[in-house]
Protein backbone atom coordinates (compact mmCIF):
# COMPACT_ATOMS: atom_id res chain seq x y z
CA UNK A 1 0.00 0.00 0.00
CA UNK A 2 1.00 3.63 -1.51
CA UNK A 3 1.89 5.45 2.53
CA UNK A 4 0.25 9.17 2.30
CA UNK A 5 3.51 10.67 1.67
CA UNK A 6 4.59 8.82 -1.18
CA UNK A 7 0.68 9.41 -2.37
CA UNK A 8 1.15 13.20 -2.30
CA UNK A 9 4.48 13.43 -3.52
CA UNK A 10 3.15 11.12 -6.87
CA UNK A 11 -0.14 13.67 -7.16
CA UNK A 12 2.62 16.91 -7.04
CA UNK A 13 5.16 15.33 -9.83
CA UNK A 14 1.74 14.73 -11.53
CA UNK A 15 -0.10 17.69 -11.74
CA UNK A 16 2.37 20.57 -10.74
CA UNK A 17 5.61 18.97 -12.49
CA UNK A 18 3.60 17.25 -15.05
CA UNK A 19 5.77 14.03 -14.95
CA UNK A 20 4.92 11.27 -16.88
CA UNK A 21 3.59 7.93 -15.16
CA UNK A 22 7.01 5.93 -16.46
CA UNK A 23 9.20 9.06 -15.00
CA UNK A 24 7.33 8.62 -11.82
CA UNK A 25 7.39 4.82 -10.82
CA UNK A 26 11.07 4.98 -11.97
CA UNK A 27 11.91 7.80 -9.94
CA UNK A 28 9.86 6.25 -6.59
CA UNK A 29 10.47 2.80 -7.48
CA UNK A 30 6.75 1.93 -7.13
CA UNK A 31 4.74 0.19 -9.92
CA UNK A 32 2.68 2.20 -12.72
CA UNK A 33 -0.16 1.16 -11.55
CA UNK A 34 0.37 2.52 -8.36
CA UNK A 35 0.75 6.08 -9.84
CA UNK A 36 -2.35 5.51 -11.84
CA UNK A 37 -4.23 4.74 -8.63
CA UNK A 38 -2.72 8.24 -6.49
CA UNK A 39 -3.35 10.48 -9.26
CA UNK A 40 -7.11 8.57 -9.93
CA UNK A 41 -5.94 8.07 -13.70
CA UNK A 42 -9.81 6.40 -14.11
CA UNK A 43 -11.35 9.94 -13.67
CA UNK A 44 -9.59 10.88 -17.17
CA UNK A 45 -11.51 8.27 -19.06
CA UNK A 46 -14.76 10.04 -20.61
CA UNK A 47 -17.16 7.71 -20.45
CA UNK A 48 -19.11 9.79 -23.09
CA UNK A 49 -19.64 7.95 -26.65
CA UNK A 50 -17.37 9.54 -29.32
CA UNK A 51 -18.71 12.06 -31.92
CA UNK A 52 -20.12 10.88 -35.30
CA UNK A 53 -18.62 11.03 -38.06
CA UNK A 54 -19.76 13.24 -41.36
CA UNK A 55 -18.17 9.83 -43.04
CA UNK A 56 -20.52 7.53 -40.75
CA UNK A 57 -23.74 8.04 -43.35
CA UNK A 58 -21.28 6.88 -46.45
CA UNK A 59 -19.64 3.47 -44.68
CA UNK A 60 -22.11 0.95 -46.33
CA UNK A 61 -21.43 2.57 -49.81
CA UNK A 62 -17.52 2.86 -49.44
CA UNK A 63 -17.43 -0.93 -47.88
CA UNK A 64 -19.47 -1.75 -51.08
CA UNK A 65 -17.10 -0.33 -53.16
CA UNK A 66 -14.01 -2.01 -51.39
CA UNK A 67 -15.54 -5.67 -51.40
CA UNK A 68 -15.88 -5.13 -55.72
CA UNK A 69 -12.12 -2.91 -56.12
CA UNK A 70 -9.96 -3.46 -53.42
CA UNK A 71 -7.65 -1.63 -54.97
CA UNK A 72 -9.23 1.52 -55.16
CA UNK A 73 -7.64 4.61 -53.89
CA UNK A 74 -9.21 6.48 -51.22
CA UNK A 75 -9.37 9.79 -53.28
CA UNK A 76 -11.34 8.12 -55.88
CA UNK A 77 -13.87 7.46 -53.52
CA UNK A 78 -14.04 10.63 -51.94
CA UNK A 79 -14.72 12.35 -55.89
CA UNK A 80 -17.23 9.25 -55.97
CA UNK A 81 -19.12 9.87 -52.62
CA UNK A 82 -18.63 13.73 -52.72
CA UNK A 83 -21.11 13.93 -55.69
CA UNK A 84 -23.23 12.25 -53.50
CA UNK A 85 -23.94 14.84 -51.28
CA UNK A 86 -20.61 13.90 -48.78
CA UNK A 87 -19.48 17.24 -47.34
CA UNK A 88 -16.26 15.97 -45.21
CA UNK A 89 -12.89 16.14 -45.47
CA UNK A 90 -10.99 13.57 -47.38
CA UNK A 91 -8.60 12.89 -44.31
CA UNK A 92 -11.93 11.68 -42.57
CA UNK A 93 -12.21 9.06 -45.30
CA UNK A 94 -8.53 7.90 -45.78
CA UNK A 95 -9.40 6.84 -42.21
CA UNK A 96 -12.57 5.64 -43.09
CA UNK A 97 -10.92 3.81 -46.25
CA UNK A 98 -8.18 2.03 -43.87
CA UNK A 99 -10.23 0.31 -41.38
CA UNK A 100 -12.73 -1.01 -43.88
CA UNK A 101 -10.17 -2.11 -47.26
CA UNK A 102 -10.14 -5.95 -46.88
CA UNK A 103 -6.88 -6.95 -46.47
CA UNK A 104 -5.43 -9.70 -48.94
CA UNK A 105 -3.90 -12.74 -47.52
CA UNK A 106 -2.14 -15.33 -49.69
CA UNK A 107 -2.38 -18.81 -49.14
CA UNK A 108 1.19 -20.63 -50.14
CA UNK A 109 2.32 -24.29 -50.81
CA UNK A 110 5.08 -25.68 -49.36
CA UNK A 111 8.30 -26.09 -51.27
CA UNK A 112 9.24 -29.70 -51.81
CA UNK A 113 12.44 -30.18 -54.47
CA UNK A 114 14.41 -33.45 -54.53
CA UNK A 115 17.94 -33.87 -53.46
CA UNK A 116 20.29 -32.23 -55.73
CA UNK A 117 17.95 -30.67 -58.04
CA UNK A 118 17.33 -26.65 -56.65
CA UNK A 119 19.53 -24.23 -54.91
CA UNK A 120 19.04 -20.47 -54.42
CA UNK A 121 21.35 -17.13 -54.20
CA UNK A 122 21.42 -14.03 -53.01
CA UNK A 123 23.23 -10.96 -51.66
CA UNK A 124 22.75 -9.77 -48.51
CA UNK A 125 23.88 -6.08 -47.03
CA UNK A 126 25.56 -5.72 -43.47
CA UNK A 127 26.70 -2.26 -43.18
CA UNK A 128 29.87 -0.66 -43.96
CA UNK A 129 33.37 -0.68 -42.62
CA UNK A 130 35.91 1.43 -42.64
CA UNK A 131 39.23 0.18 -44.37
CA UNK A 132 42.04 2.40 -43.55
CA UNK A 133 40.66 5.84 -44.57
CA UNK A 134 38.28 4.22 -47.02
CA UNK A 135 34.72 3.49 -46.09
CA UNK A 136 33.42 0.31 -47.68
CA UNK A 137 30.17 -1.47 -47.83
CA UNK A 138 30.32 -4.75 -46.50
CA UNK A 139 27.76 -7.67 -48.10
CA UNK A 140 27.52 -11.36 -47.94
CA UNK A 141 27.40 -14.04 -50.72
CA UNK A 142 24.60 -16.82 -50.16
CA UNK A 143 24.13 -19.85 -51.75
CA UNK A 144 21.64 -22.36 -49.69
CA UNK A 145 20.49 -26.36 -51.34
CA UNK A 146 16.62 -25.98 -51.10
CA UNK A 147 16.29 -29.91 -49.80
CA UNK A 148 19.30 -29.86 -47.05
CA UNK A 149 19.32 -26.52 -46.23
CA UNK A 150 22.82 -26.70 -46.59
CA UNK A 151 24.88 -23.15 -46.97
CA UNK A 152 27.62 -21.14 -48.31
CA UNK A 153 28.40 -17.99 -46.93
CA UNK A 154 31.42 -15.54 -47.68
CA UNK A 155 31.70 -12.09 -47.06
CA UNK A 156 33.16 -9.49 -50.23
CA UNK A 157 33.26 -5.67 -49.76
CA UNK A 158 31.72 -5.25 -52.70
CA UNK A 159 28.72 -7.09 -55.46
CA UNK A 160 30.92 -6.80 -58.55
CA UNK A 161 29.68 -9.67 -60.90
CA UNK A 162 33.80 -10.74 -60.61
CA UNK A 163 32.61 -11.42 -56.59
CA UNK A 164 29.61 -12.92 -57.64
CA UNK A 165 31.03 -15.74 -59.93
CA UNK A 166 33.50 -16.43 -57.26
CA UNK A 167 30.85 -16.78 -54.55
CA UNK A 168 29.57 -19.66 -56.88
CA UNK A 169 32.39 -21.06 -57.32
CA UNK A 170 33.75 -21.68 -54.13
CA UNK A 171 30.55 -22.59 -53.09
CA UNK A 172 30.11 -25.52 -55.72
CA UNK A 173 33.84 -26.42 -54.49
CA UNK A 174 32.75 -26.35 -50.63
CA UNK A 175 29.62 -28.67 -51.69
CA UNK A 176 32.12 -30.81 -54.21
CA UNK A 177 29.25 -30.22 -56.51
CA UNK A 178 26.31 -28.24 -57.80
CA UNK A 179 22.45 -28.36 -58.10
CA UNK A 180 20.96 -28.87 -61.83
CA UNK A 181 19.19 -25.37 -61.24
CA UNK A 182 19.62 -22.14 -59.69
CA UNK A 183 17.40 -19.43 -58.55
CA UNK A 184 17.95 -15.80 -58.55
CA UNK A 185 15.97 -12.84 -58.13
CA UNK A 186 16.24 -8.91 -60.16
CA UNK A 187 20.39 -9.23 -59.21
CA UNK A 188 21.68 -7.07 -61.79
CA UNK A 189 24.71 -9.71 -62.19
CA UNK A 190 22.37 -11.89 -63.30
CA UNK A 191 19.59 -10.52 -65.22
CA UNK A 192 20.11 -7.56 -67.45
CA UNK A 193 16.56 -7.14 -69.00
CA UNK A 194 13.29 -8.38 -68.49
CA UNK A 195 10.38 -8.11 -70.63
CA UNK A 196 7.46 -9.83 -69.56
CA UNK A 197 8.24 -13.52 -69.46
CA UNK A 198 11.64 -12.82 -71.65
CA UNK A 199 14.66 -12.70 -69.44
CA UNK A 200 18.09 -11.66 -70.72
CA UNK A 201 20.94 -13.04 -68.36
CA UNK A 202 24.15 -11.72 -67.67
CA UNK A 203 26.56 -13.43 -70.52
CA UNK A 204 29.32 -14.13 -67.50
CA UNK A 205 26.25 -15.90 -65.49
CA UNK A 206 25.76 -17.94 -68.62
CA UNK A 207 29.46 -18.61 -69.11
CA UNK A 208 29.37 -19.63 -65.48
CA UNK A 209 26.18 -21.90 -66.10
CA UNK A 210 27.61 -23.73 -69.24
CA UNK A 211 31.20 -24.78 -67.02
CA UNK A 212 28.99 -26.11 -64.29
CA UNK A 213 25.78 -27.39 -66.45
CA UNK A 214 23.62 -26.15 -64.23
CA UNK A 215 20.14 -23.58 -65.28
CA UNK A 216 19.72 -20.11 -64.28
CA UNK A 217 16.12 -19.49 -62.99
CA UNK A 218 14.73 -16.31 -62.47
CA UNK A 219 12.07 -15.75 -59.58
CA UNK A 220 8.82 -13.73 -59.63
CA UNK A 221 9.49 -10.04 -59.26
CA UNK A 222 8.50 -8.80 -55.83
CA UNK A 223 8.11 -12.28 -55.33
CA UNK A 224 10.51 -13.39 -52.23
CA UNK A 225 8.63 -16.58 -51.10
CA UNK A 226 9.65 -18.05 -54.68
CA UNK A 227 13.21 -18.20 -53.17
CA UNK A 228 12.49 -18.01 -49.36
CA UNK A 229 15.08 -20.90 -48.38
CA UNK A 230 17.88 -18.34 -49.33
CA UNK A 231 15.66 -15.60 -47.93
CA UNK A 232 15.64 -17.51 -44.32
CA UNK A 233 19.16 -18.27 -44.75
CA UNK A 234 20.23 -14.62 -44.49
CA UNK A 235 17.86 -13.97 -42.01
CA UNK A 236 19.17 -16.91 -39.86
CA UNK A 237 22.92 -15.63 -40.83
CA UNK A 238 21.78 -12.40 -39.48
CA UNK A 239 19.96 -13.59 -35.74
CA UNK A 240 22.58 -16.18 -35.07
CA UNK A 241 26.21 -15.58 -36.43
CA UNK A 242 26.45 -11.96 -37.09
CA UNK A 243 24.74 -10.23 -34.06
CA UNK A 244 27.05 -9.13 -31.72
CA UNK A 245 30.04 -10.27 -33.25
CA UNK A 246 33.53 -8.19 -34.23
CA UNK A 247 36.03 -8.77 -36.24
CA UNK A 248 39.57 -7.30 -37.53
CA UNK A 249 40.17 -7.92 -40.90
CA UNK A 250 37.72 -9.75 -43.98
CA UNK A 251 39.72 -12.76 -43.44
CA UNK A 252 38.94 -13.25 -39.93
CA UNK A 253 35.43 -12.21 -40.52
CA UNK A 254 34.78 -15.38 -43.01
CA UNK A 255 37.14 -17.71 -41.02
CA UNK A 256 34.53 -17.07 -37.92
CA UNK A 257 31.61 -17.56 -40.32
CA UNK A 258 32.62 -20.83 -41.79
CA UNK A 259 32.91 -22.03 -38.24
CA UNK A 260 30.21 -21.12 -37.34
CA UNK A 261 28.15 -22.25 -40.29
CA UNK A 262 30.48 -25.67 -39.25
CA UNK A 263 29.73 -25.45 -35.79
CA UNK A 264 25.86 -24.13 -34.98
CA UNK A 265 24.26 -24.19 -38.94
CA UNK A 266 24.53 -27.28 -40.13
CA UNK A 267 24.31 -29.46 -36.73
CA UNK A 268 20.79 -27.88 -36.13
CA UNK A 269 17.88 -29.77 -36.85
CA UNK A 270 16.89 -30.36 -39.97
CA UNK A 271 13.56 -28.36 -40.93
CA UNK A 272 12.06 -31.60 -43.10
CA UNK A 273 12.29 -33.64 -40.01
CA UNK A 274 13.72 -33.50 -36.64
CA UNK A 275 15.24 -36.90 -36.88
CA UNK A 276 18.31 -35.88 -38.58
CA UNK A 277 20.40 -33.12 -38.79
CA UNK A 278 20.93 -30.61 -41.72
CA UNK A 279 24.65 -31.92 -42.06
CA UNK A 280 22.88 -35.43 -42.19
CA UNK A 281 20.75 -34.39 -45.09
CA UNK A 282 23.42 -32.82 -47.04
CA UNK A 283 25.26 -35.87 -47.04
CA UNK A 284 22.37 -37.32 -48.59
CA UNK A 285 22.06 -34.68 -51.16
CA UNK A 286 25.96 -34.37 -52.01
CA UNK A 287 25.19 -37.54 -53.56
CA UNK A 288 22.66 -36.04 -55.85
CA UNK A 289 24.33 -33.25 -57.02
CA UNK A 290 26.12 -32.41 -60.70
CA UNK A 291 29.59 -33.85 -60.41
CA UNK A 292 31.87 -31.14 -60.04
CA UNK A 293 34.39 -29.57 -62.26
CA UNK A 294 37.66 -30.17 -62.78
CA UNK A 295 38.51 -26.87 -63.32
CA UNK A 296 37.49 -24.14 -61.33
CA UNK A 297 35.76 -21.19 -64.01
CA UNK A 298 38.00 -18.21 -64.22
CA UNK A 299 36.67 -15.32 -62.06
CA UNK A 300 39.28 -13.25 -62.27
CA UNK A 301 38.72 -9.64 -62.85
CA UNK A 302 40.85 -7.45 -65.52
CA UNK A 303 40.91 -4.09 -65.50
CA UNK A 304 43.24 -1.58 -67.70
CA UNK A 305 44.88 1.07 -65.67
CA UNK A 306 47.22 3.97 -66.63
CA UNK A 307 50.02 5.55 -64.92
CA UNK A 308 50.07 9.54 -64.47
CA UNK A 309 52.66 11.81 -63.37
CA UNK A 310 52.45 10.25 -59.83
CA UNK A 311 54.63 6.97 -59.36
CA UNK A 312 51.35 5.45 -58.09
CA UNK A 313 48.28 3.52 -59.79
CA UNK A 314 45.55 3.08 -58.41
CA UNK A 315 43.31 0.00 -57.95
CA UNK A 316 40.28 -1.28 -55.58
CA UNK A 317 40.18 2.37 -54.02
CA UNK A 318 43.88 1.65 -53.15
CA UNK A 319 47.44 3.11 -54.73
CA UNK A 320 50.10 1.12 -55.01
CA UNK A 321 53.84 2.35 -56.08
CA UNK A 322 55.46 1.88 -59.30
CA UNK A 323 59.46 2.56 -60.49
CA UNK A 324 59.48 6.82 -61.33
CA UNK A 325 60.64 4.96 -64.69
CA UNK A 326 56.60 3.92 -65.32
CA UNK A 327 55.08 7.15 -65.07
CA UNK A 328 53.10 9.14 -68.07
CA UNK A 329 53.55 6.04 -69.89
CA UNK A 330 50.85 5.91 -72.15
CA UNK A 331 48.10 2.70 -72.34
CA UNK A 332 46.16 2.04 -75.70
CA UNK A 333 42.55 1.47 -76.07
CA UNK A 334 43.00 -1.32 -77.84
CA UNK A 335 43.16 -4.28 -75.34
CA UNK A 336 45.36 -6.68 -77.80
CA UNK A 337 48.17 -4.20 -77.13
CA UNK A 338 51.12 -5.62 -75.45
CA UNK A 339 51.28 -1.88 -73.73
CA UNK A 340 48.07 -3.00 -71.76
CA UNK A 341 48.31 -2.46 -68.29
CA UNK A 342 46.03 -4.89 -66.04
CA UNK A 343 44.85 -6.07 -62.66
CA UNK A 344 44.05 -9.61 -61.94
CA UNK A 345 42.24 -10.92 -59.11
CA UNK A 346 41.98 -14.22 -57.69
CA UNK A 347 40.32 -16.26 -55.29
CA UNK A 348 40.34 -14.54 -51.64
CA UNK A 349 41.07 -18.09 -50.80
CA UNK A 350 44.52 -17.64 -51.90
CA UNK A 351 47.00 -17.88 -49.13
CA UNK A 352 48.71 -15.21 -47.63
CA UNK A 353 51.64 -16.33 -48.84
CA UNK A 354 50.68 -15.91 -52.33
CA UNK A 355 48.43 -12.74 -51.58
CA UNK A 356 51.01 -10.14 -53.59
CA UNK A 357 51.33 -7.99 -56.54
CA UNK A 358 53.51 -8.90 -59.00
CA UNK A 359 54.09 -6.46 -61.73
CA UNK A 360 56.26 -6.84 -64.95
CA UNK A 361 57.46 -3.88 -66.47
CA UNK A 362 58.92 -3.80 -70.18
CA UNK A 363 61.73 -1.02 -70.25
CA UNK A 364 64.07 -0.51 -73.14
CA UNK A 365 66.69 -1.30 -70.76
CA UNK A 366 68.97 -4.41 -69.62
CA UNK A 367 66.91 -7.21 -67.80
CA UNK A 368 66.88 -6.70 -64.29
CA UNK A 369 64.32 -7.38 -61.25
CA UNK A 370 63.97 -5.91 -58.06
CA UNK A 371 61.20 -5.24 -55.01
CA UNK A 372 59.52 -1.92 -54.70
CA UNK A 373 57.93 -1.20 -51.56
CA UNK A 374 54.51 -2.50 -49.67
CA UNK A 375 51.45 -0.64 -49.89
CA UNK A 376 48.08 -1.81 -47.85
CA UNK A 377 50.58 -5.46 -46.53
CA UNK A 378 51.06 -6.40 -50.82
CA UNK A 379 54.34 -7.08 -51.88
CA UNK A 380 55.26 -5.46 -54.84
CA UNK A 381 57.87 -7.21 -57.54
CA UNK A 382 59.38 -5.08 -60.39
CA UNK A 383 60.48 -6.73 -63.54
CA UNK A 384 62.00 -4.52 -66.46
CA UNK A 385 63.30 -6.14 -70.15
CA UNK A 386 64.26 -4.87 -73.52
CA UNK A 387 61.59 -4.21 -75.57
CA UNK A 388 60.89 -2.12 -78.86
CA UNK A 389 57.38 -1.20 -77.07
CA UNK A 390 56.42 2.13 -75.23
CA UNK A 391 56.64 1.51 -71.51
CA UNK A 392 53.88 -0.45 -70.41
CA UNK A 393 53.31 -1.91 -67.63
CA UNK A 394 50.98 -5.37 -66.84
CA UNK A 395 49.35 -5.54 -63.16
CA UNK A 396 48.73 -8.68 -62.10
CA UNK A 397 46.88 -8.52 -58.58
CA UNK A 398 45.96 -11.07 -56.03
CA UNK A 399 43.48 -10.28 -53.44
CA UNK A 400 45.95 -9.13 -50.62
CA UNK A 401 45.59 -9.51 -46.85
CA UNK A 402 42.41 -7.75 -45.89
CA UNK A 403 42.86 -3.92 -43.53
CA UNK A 404 42.01 -3.69 -40.47
CA UNK A 405 38.15 -2.49 -39.98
Amino acid sequence: MTSPEVRAQIRRYFYAGHWKIGTIARDLGVHPDAVRNAIEAEKFKSSQPLRASVADAYLGFVQQTLDEHPRLRATRIYAMIRDRGYTGSVGQLRRAVARLRPQPREAFLQLETFPGEQGQVDWAHFGSVMVGRAKRALSCFVMTLSYSRALYLEFFFDQTMENFLRGHVHAFAFFNGQPRVILYDNLKSAVLERRGNHIVFHPRLIELSAHYHFAPRPCQVRAGNRKGRVERAIRYVRESFWAGRTFTTLAECNRQAWLWRDRVAHPRPWPGGDHRTVAGAFEEERARLLPHAVHPFPAERIEPVRSAKTIYIRFDLNQYSIPPEAAYSETPETPQSPQRASALCPSPSTPPSARRISVSLQLPSAQSTLTFGFNFGIQVEWKSCRASSPVAAACRSRVPTPPSF
